[in-house]
């Protein structure tokens, strides 16, 4: 059976191409955009002025994806909430939405689980059911913008998967959020995170956006990287940092770079050391996060002592650095979490 295209994925100058071989007027595919990524509508009856006939000739080869929460965990820490949403498919992804000084930040997923095998991470566990289409990335966004009842200002692909390996979708999914007709998110508001996928991230260097490329580093040699990231297997740290420096050439963007602390493994002095080195001369900022522990790992946060000591040696060698403000910790804040204990009562139902 032939999937329904989804409406929420396509460009302005698709739905053009669409409407225009229904026989319809032009100025419907402009009507459409704006009811679906600027008034956030999901369902036909809400768009006004639609005509019935419009919408008969559009049902039999294209829907509008519509993501379910299921699930809203509300943080009595910090008051971020986490939400579970149920894909058309059935399939259960999460999102996060946190509020900060700046704006409101929400961190979405770009894939059903992730294949990158990183060991401290829940979110690979089961590994990668399949990529997100860019309406279901959208609509992460939409939903919870409609839920909360508040303007999202920041968005972060730093969620379940890896969004490099989505890289068409992805790109698709950053143009439709920051086009002026829609909820127009300025691209300097935008954050996509990568483990090291270094031809994608040179790929992205050529398209020159203004959005902040953050790389999973985690470690500040390649023996303890191939130790907890599988890709370092593939790429080392000087192909990762070359690419990196690339990025920055072509955009002007610092790269920030995720260090996650975890006790006894990568969180000593030498440590920091040699990230120091690795680092040095480059136009780049450290975010170090102490890793939120996850059961089905053995893997620990560092103590308090270990990542302000961390943070001052870094800082003693001229690199920027801050420590990640811990957000939604008793909400299963990290990635993947949620959606594995979801699974998992649903499982044993």
């Amino acid at each position: 059976m032939q999937t329904k295209k989804d409406l929420k994925s396509m460009t302005m100058e698709e739905l053009g191409e669409t409407v225009k071989a229904l026989g319809e007027p032009g100025y419907r595919a402009k009507q459409l955009y704006e009811w679906i990524h600027k008034k956030l509508a999901d369902r036909p009856e809400e768009m006004t002025n639609l005509p019935k006939g419009f919408w008969d000739k559009l049902k039999e080869d294209y829907r509008i994806i519509s993501l379910e929460a299921v699930e809203i965990l509300t943080s009595k820490i910090d008051g971020t909430k986490k939400f579970l949403f149920r894909l058309p498919d059935g399939n259960i992804i999460e999102s996060v939405w946190m509020k900060y000084r700046h704006g409101n930040s929400v961190c979405i997923s770009s894939q059903v689980g992730c294949r990158m095998g990183c060991a401290f991470c829940a979110s690979t566990i089961d590994g990668m059911e399949r990529n997100l289409l860019p309406g279901e990335m959208l609509d992460q966004v939409y939903q919870i913008q409609k839920l909360t009842g508040e303007r999202v200002s920041h968005v972060v692909v730093m969620g379940s998967g890896e969004p490099l390996d989505n890289y068409e979708n992805l790109l698709r999914f950053l143009s439709i959020l920051t086009d002026e007709q829609g909820l127009c998110i300025s691209q300097r508001n935008l954050t996509v995170s990568t483990c090291g996928l270094v031809p994608k991230i040179r790929e992205l260097a050529k398209e020159r956006l203004s959005l902040t490329l953050a790389l999973s580093l985690h470690a500040p040699n390649d023996e303890k990287r191939k130790s907890i990231m599988p890709i370092a297997k593939t790429y080392s740290l000087d192909e990762i940092l070359s690419a990196c420096d690339e990025y920055f050439e072509k955009t002007g963007r610092r790269i920030t770079y995720e260090y996650s602390l975890i006790q006894g493994v990568n969180d000593s002095s030498q440590d920091a050391k040699e990230l120091s080195a690795l680092l040095k001369g480059r136009k780049a900022h450290i975010n170090l996060i102490p890793i939120n522990p996850v059961k089905e790992r053995s893997f620990s946060q560092s103590k308090q002592k270990n990542i302000s000591d961390f943070k001052i040696e870094l800082e003693k060698h001229g690199i920027n650095v801050t420590v990640r403000r811990e957000m939604g910790r008793d909400i299963d804040g990290a990635c993947g979490q949620l959606r594995r204990r979801y699974l998992s009562i649903r499982k044993n139902l």
